[in-house]
């Protein structure tokens, strides 16, 4: 009994943190505005922690590759699992539209500002890949252009043979370095995300009925679906039985603070953790979860699928058409992985989607609407998928 209470202390306090700040949500939510602050501090702690582990775990998995060919097939592995998952999502969320067809919604007559701004496409493609000022890289705003330069500072480790053996080691110590830094933020996971769980349960609670309520009710439905059923056969795939045991062992705390935050950019250090404890080698994991953090989201896609049906609902056009139907799941692909790396990228597949379908302006709130209240399940299916994924590529891939 108390190897079991030792080794599920960490789960039970933060279910006690959730549980407490779920409570206050409902029965005070006058005085959430004072505890807020206490999961702040705990997000912008793991925030500012990550960035640097992000680099650190990516440039010290290539550096350390001993062959080639293997870096090669983890990311053809990556590429290939990434795609695949994104667009069964979106199958899988076709079909449930289908089967359970939504009647029509009335969309809000307030255009969102925030989305309706335009930024010149060329500026957007140079900010997707880099950055102006080295300083810029460290943040996590700029996600991507992050993992290209762990990318290239890795290959360069690598090149530099002899004379980059004191930096590799550099960067194999700094991945420990900031591994224990984390490691000690999460111990006050219990408090900060309870404070953050009061939040989104007082703010977010209410709007979760009128005239979203069906098609929310839809997505959640749907991804609770996805969240069990798909996820246990990748991970039945994976390892068999044990794949399946070892997945569901370890995906309660990456769940719980997904659940909490919101943000799959803090969850990233429970996977990590989560997926040393499955067994997978860190130089697949520290590869597929913090790029996956940002180009693989399966709850994205199936919100897009979602957004996209209900857009149709509101002009009382066929979702259903072939051609229509195609567009969707290209549209799917690019919100989940392109526009994930860009900042605000779910208004940019939005815009796209608008643009693409020709659909009137009076539909953008109603999508961004939607977006913003399936977005604490999006973000568990978005972070947690990435150790499945992880589990997926190393089964494919002997390193």
């Amino acid at each position: 009994m108390k190897e079991v209470l030792k080794n599920y202390s960490g789960i039970l306090f933060l279910l006690l943190g959730i549980t407490v700040g779920s409570i206050i949500g409902v029965v005070a939510p006058q005085i959430v505005e004072y505890i807020k602050p206490l999961g702040d501090i705990f997000l912008n702690l793991l925030f500012v922690s990550v960035v640097p582990l992000v680099f650190f775990a990516v440039s010290n998995s290539i550096s350390s590759l001993e062959q080639q060919s293997k870096f090669g097939k983890i990311i053809f592995a990556m590429a290939f699992t990434f795609l695949l998952f994104i667009l069964i999502a979106a199958i899988f969320t076709i079909g449930m539209v289908y089967l359970f067809p939504v009647s029509s919604i009335s969309g809000s007559s307030e255009i969102i500002a925030e989305a309706a701004k335009e930024e010149n496409w060329g500026d957007r493609i140079v900010s997707f890949f880099t950055v102006g000022e080295f300083t810029e890289l460290f943040s996590r705003k700029n996600m991507l252009a992050l993992l290209i330069f762990a990318f290239l500072t890795g290959f360069a480790a690598r090149k530099s043979g002899e004379n980059g053996k004191p930096f590799r080691l550099f960067i194999a110590s700094g991945y420990e370095v900031m591994k224990e830094l984390l490691l000690m933020i999460m111990k006050i996971a219990p408090i900060g995300l309870g404070a953050y769980f009061a939040y989104q349960v007082a703010t977010l609670g209410p709007q979760l009925f009128g005239f979203y309520a069906k098609p929310l009710g839809l997505y959640y439905i749907s991804g609770i679906i996805y969240f069990f059923v798909f996820f246990s056969l990748y991970a039945f795939i994976a390892d068999r039985k044990n794949g399946i045991k070892n997945f569901w062992t370890n995906a309660i705390l990456p769940t719980l603070t997904a659940l909490s935050t919101c943000s799959s950019f803090a969850t990233m250090p429970t996977n990590l953790v989560a997926a040393s404890k499955i067994g997978i080698p860190s130089s697949i994991a520290n590869l597929v979860i913090p790029i996956g953090t940002t180009l693989h989201k399966n709850g994205s896609s199936m919100s897009s699928i979602i957004k996209i049906y209900v857009a149709f609902q509101i002009i009382g056009r066929d979702f259903f058409e072939p051609s229509n139907l195609l567009l969707a799941l290209g549209i799917t692909v690019f919100v989940s992985i392109v526009a994930g790396g860009i900042p605000n990228g779910g208004y940019i597949g939005e815009m796209l989607m608008i643009s693409v379908y020709q659909l009137p302006q009076e539909a953008i709130p109603a999508v961004i609407i939607i977006g913003t209240l399936v977005d604490p399940l999006a973000t568990v299916l978005n972070a947690v998928g990435d150790i499945v994924a992880a589990m997926f590529v190393n089964r494919f891939v002997k390193v």
